[in-house]
């Protein structure tokens, strides 16, 4: 079976981690590159932890550095969820790579340029370097197969009471985004809250035996913490949708509508508004996502993992 050819763009981060795990693990991506943003770290600690996890799963995938901040704002970061390495729980290896030589945004035009069939675009961080790349190389936009995101939400935020983390950090790069007619797969806060990891799915994890089964349930033991309290014992998996959608679009409910971000509210700035009720009457842009079957995620998610080193 032919491979889908994917650009990851990530900050990890936990659920990073584990969506760079299941992308990788599957077996079902040829991933040209991951590029690396700011957001649940700062740069240089997202691209740290990029190269570990390179490392542990003993892939030979390009990593390169992407912007070190939004496009006009300054920098938040989530350390408050992620720990002061972005990262926190597990003990991983020291990385045997050093990024590429060109920028996250010079490498994205490259690879879209040299690649004889369109390639899809996964960002599961803040949209800066997939906004500056469609800034930058406008023409290049035709090679965009499709940008399958984890950002947003239509009926909640986690930042603010409507905005969620990602796009927050980079309203003004969300808009481009949105805006940019590639077609959209949006995986926000309404179907992520819903894909959770429980305690007893860690500890099946950690009977893996390998090292990556190891890692994935350190992760989510301090990635819990945040959690439980508000999910009901569970954390949210989220960046993992944007993957899973890609291999397994069945086990999501999905409906075509049309969405565009808040830049400039006083109470909404980084809200994407998702038309749900078609109330604009505007051409849908993006195919949301609000709902998931659980069981099968983790599943999914567990086969990839045992692939693993």
């Amino acid at each position: 079976m032919k491979k889908l050819p994917i650009l990851i763009d990530c900050d990890p981060g936990h659920d990073d981690a584990v969506m760079l795990m299941l992308a990788v693990g599957s077996g079902l991506f040829d991933i040209k590159a991951i590029t690396t943003s700011a957001g649940n770290q700062t740069q240089e600690k997202t691209l740290n932890n990029a190269l570990k996890l390179v490392t542990l799963m003993d892939v030979d995938i390009p990593v390169y550095k992407g912007s070190d901040k939004p496009l006009f704002r300054e920098l938040i970061i989530a350390d408050y969820v992620h720990g002061q390495m972005g990262m926190d729980g597990p003990t991983l290896p020291e990385p045997e790579l050093k990024p590429g030589p060109l920028s996250a945004i010079e490498a994205m035009a490259k690879i879209l340029t040299d690649s004889p069939e369109k390639i899809t675009l996964v960002p599961t961080g803040p949209l800066t370097n997939i906004a500056t790349f469609l800034l930058a190389y406008p023409h290049l936009k035709s090679k965009i197969e499709r940008i399958s995101l984890m950002g947003g939400g239509a009926f909640r935020g986690n930042i603010t009471p409507t905005a969620e983390f990602n796009i927050y950090v980079d309203p003004e790069a969300a808009s481009v985004v949105f805006n940019s007619g590639v077609p959209i797969t949006m995986c926000g806060l309404d179907v992520t809250h819903k894909a959770l990891v429980f305690q007893e799915d860690i500890e099946l994890f950690r009977s893996i035996g390998n090292e990556s089964g190891k890692v994935f349930a350190d992760l989510m033991d301090f990635f819990s913490i945040f959690y439980r309290q508000e999910l009901d014992g569970g954390a949210a998996l989220h960046d993992p949708c944007a993957i899973a959608w890609l291999i397994d679009p069945a086990m999501f409910t999905t409906k075509s509508c049309y969405v565009d971000v808040e830049v400039s509210g006083t109470l909404t700035t980084g809200t994407t508004v998702v038309d749900f009720y078609d109330v604009l009457k505007q051409t849908p842009n993006v195919e949301f996502v609000y709902d998931i079957d659980r069981k099968k995620y983790i599943q999914l998610i567990y086969n990839a993992v045992r692939q693993l080193p």
